[in-house]
């Protein structure tokens, strides 16, 4: 099954570099559908995997200028510390809560994406520069620390909080501030999975298989997106979200 893992891992990899996110929240349902991992070890798997694959996506956007380091940064080392808790605290929850939260947060992002009424271009970027305003370390403190811990403890990247997070208190313009999560999810899944290790159980050759599979497609999908137009892509990765989220509740609560 570990072929088929890493087939859908391809796909979501494309996904990843189109979109800029949302990785974990598929490859989550592949752990635990495909593979048959048990919860714990899926949300730490996930987590790892992510870590590899973000920090390979982020290249591809700093090289267009589109990553705003000191920014990342001080969100990112404040959303570490939040992760790393988030993770540890998930040792006390049980499994199928931490599954119904995971779930939660699928459709969130999920209708998040298809409120959004930006352009396309808007979203994809063109490389151009912008000054953002100065964030301060008691902002990222504020924002990145709770964005981190749910993230940790949910074991998700967290884009979808991670993105409006440096629009809005960050100051960055879109196209950066896609890019910048890129390096902000990478630093938190690592905390995080680091905080699900020494309760969960992680297969090194998995991660990295998984890892080298999404890395690659990722390279694909940053090309796509300045080809496909971002709206659509947010709606159908939207559609997508909300379809795998009722097949995990009914999985989960249901079947």
């Amino acid at each position: 099954m570990l072929e088929v893992a890493a087939g859908l891992a391809l796909l979501i990899g494309v996904l990843l570099g189109m979109l800029g996110g949302g990785g974990s929240v598929l490859l989550v349902p592949v752990l635990l559908y495909v593979l048959k991992l048990a919860p714990k070890d899926a949300l730490a798997s996930s987590q790892l995997v992510m870590a590899v694959t973000t920090l390979v996506a982020m290249l591809l956007h700093a090289r267009s200028g589109r990553v705003v380091f000191s920014t990342g940064v001080l969100f990112g080392v404040s959303g570490m510390l939040g992760s790393y808790l988030g993770g540890r605290i998930a040792h006390h929850i049980p499994a199928k809560l931490l599954l119904a939260g995971f779930i939660v947060l699928m459709v969130t992002s999920a209708v998040q994406m298809l409120r959004t009424k930006r352009s396309a271009s808007g979203e994809a970027g063109t490389g151009e520069s912008v000054s953002p305003k100065a964030a301060s370390w008691l902002m990222g403190l504020t924002i990145g620390f709770p964005t981190g811990l749910i993230a940790g403890m949910l074991g998700a990247g967290g884009g979808f909080l991670v993105v409006p997070a440096l629009t809005l208190f960050g100051g960055l313009p879109m196209p950066q501030a896609v890019g910048t999560s890129l390096l902000v999810i990478a630093m938190q899944s690592l905390a995080g999975s680091l905080g699900y290790l020494g309760h969960a159980t992680v297969d090194g050759k998995l991660v990295a298989v998984l890892a080298i599979s999404m890395s690659a497609s990722s390279v694909i999908g940053s090309i796509l997106s300045q080809r496909v137009p971002a709206l659509f892509l947010r709606r159908l990765f939207a559609l997508l979200l909300l379809s795998v989220a009722t097949l995990m509740l009914l999985r989960t609560f249901v079947l």
